[in-house]
């Protein structure tokens, strides 16, 4: 096995338990046991749980922001078909990886500071698509802030995943983790 596979697999099983159970819950030792490694195992790819958590964070950004854009921009249409995608795939997102990010970023300035930069950038790219849809720039900052304020509160309020049926079978590699 590569040692970035190995890597990866810490990134995954600590994003899986920060999803399930909040940032508490990503704990070297919790995570070796699910994964079926020694503690030696993560200190070869990490130098501590900060670095880790660093790492986790930088995933999620990747994975929840810039790998949708990229899947969205290579779904292709015009600017309305690939809005209507962006949709699509961010409703069927069950959002709980989405809740326990904010969740942590309450109790962690530097979490905080890097979830205003994802929202900037989610913002960002909403409005760029609904200009191009042919939404005034001035409006579509405010219409931009109004749709993701709702999936973002959906995600938020939800007690448990949404349901499923009648979606969209494409499943984002960013909301599986």
């Amino acid at each position: 096995m590569e040692p970035d596979d190995a890597r990866s697999q810490w990134i995954d099983a600590g994003l899986r338990a920060l999803r399930r159970d909040g940032v508490e819950a990503v704990r070297v030792e919790r995570l070796a046991v699910d994964l079926g490694k020694t503690k030696g195992s993560f200190y070869w790819h990490f130098a501590d749980r900060k670095a880790l958590l660093a790492a986790l964070l930088e995933a999620w950004r990747g994975r929840a922001t810039q790998a949708v854009i990229e899947d969205v921009e290579s779904a292709g249409g015009d600017a309305r078909a690939r809005l209507a995608t962006l949709m699509a795939t961010t409703l069927a997102a069950d959002g709980r990886l989405e809740r326990a990010m904010r969740d942590w970023a309450r109790g962690d300035a530097a979490v905080a500071a890097a979830m205003a930069g994802i929202d900037d950038r989610r913002l960002r790219y909403v409005a760029e698509l609904l200009v191009g849809a042919g939404v005034a720039p001035a409006d579509a900052k405010l219409r931009a802030r109004f749709a993701y304020q709702s999936l973002i509160g959906r995600f938020v309020m939800a007690a448990d995943p949404p349901e499923r049926a009648g979606r969209s079978a494409r499943s984002p590699r960013w909301s599986t983790c």
